[in-house]
């Protein structure tokens, strides 16, 4: 295998998520896979020797790709609901599992991306590679030509936007530590359903970069998916605040490696995050709860 195949065979790791990247802030397949080979045409002209971490480069440029096609959209007056949302991905590679296609549809939603359609181009990356994909503010204000503070400032902006059309979490510290309670009690049992029975259909779990790079996947979505993931796990999990909420905290010999965030409404988990990058752990209010 020559090196070119080497560099090929390696973007193709990267294309699913790069494609999720994509479609999350275009809203369209086709134009996620446009801003995929682009990508994958930039990284062709580039010296991938001198590229560190390919995952975390390649996300990057396809947010670029991304900015500059949402402004291209925008200075056309063009709408992009005008037509349904394609099921099928008319990009350069070859077809996709048309299952595939549709989860990456139904994963987002069609409100969602009506939402993610008010905000400003730059918003609308910020929040989406952060809040979505927990790409660093660094990483992202090197996207957007703004500076990590302005880009935190975006991203909260869109934050604000989506939160006010999307349902409030339950802010009751009790109800949290109730309900993380059970879901770390039936993990460790194993109970397939009561785990079901604490998490929203639509719940998703979502891990960062460096939790992924441990072995975690990078997201899992739908409650059947997502209780046999935790199915007999979490036995060393510690209940915690965590920047104010009731999650969880993984810390071997003291050591913390890991950290878990939920959402809940409704009484339901709807969101679980996984930290794993030192840097951003450290910058995270946490206390363990006693048990």
């Amino acid at each position: 295998m020559d090196e070119g195949d080497r560099l090929a065979e390696r973007f193709e790791a990267n294309r699913t998520h790069l494609r999720a990247v994509a479609y999350r802030i275009l809203g369209n397949l086709s134009e996620a896979d446009d801003a995929v080979q682009e990508a994958w045409l930039r990284l062709s002209r580039t010296d991938a020797s001198c590229v560190k971490n390919l995952g975390g480069w390649l996300t990057t440029v396809v947010g670029r790709v991304c900015l500059d096609m949402l402004r291209s959209r925008d200075s056309r007056r063009e709408l992009l609901y005008d037509e349904p949302v394609p099921v099928h991905a008319r990009g350069h590679e070859e077809p996709g599992d048309p299952e595939h296609e549709v989860l990456l549809v139904d994963s987002v939603g069609l409100a969602m991306l009506v939402v993610l359609n008010t905000l400003a181009p730059a918003e609308r990356i910020a929040f989406v590679l952060h809040d979505m994909f927990m790409v660093p503010f660094d990483e992202i204000a090197a996207v957007v030509g703004r500076s990590t503070v302005a880009t935190r400032q975006l991203a909260s902006r869109a934050r604000r936007r989506v939160q006010e059309s999307a349902p409030v979490p339950d802010a009751d510290l009790a109800r949290q530590r109730e309900v993380v309670d059970a879901f770390f009690a039936a993990s460790r049992a194993g109970d397939f359903d009561a785990l079901l029975e604490l998490l929203d259909p639509d719940v998703v779990v979502r891990a960062d970069r460096a939790t992924v790079e441990v072995g975690a996947m990078g997201e899992v979505r739908g409650a059947l998916a997502v209780a046999g993931t935790f199915k007999g796990r979490a036995h060393t999990a510690q209940l915690a605040l965590v920047e104010g909420t009731v999650g969880a905290v993984w810390a071997p010999a003291g050591c913390l490696k890991v950290v878990i965030g939920f959402t809940l409404v409704d009484g339901l988990i709807t969101e679980i995050t996984l930290r794993a990058d030192p840097d951003r752990l450290r910058r995270l209010d946490l206390a363990v709860l006693a048990s």
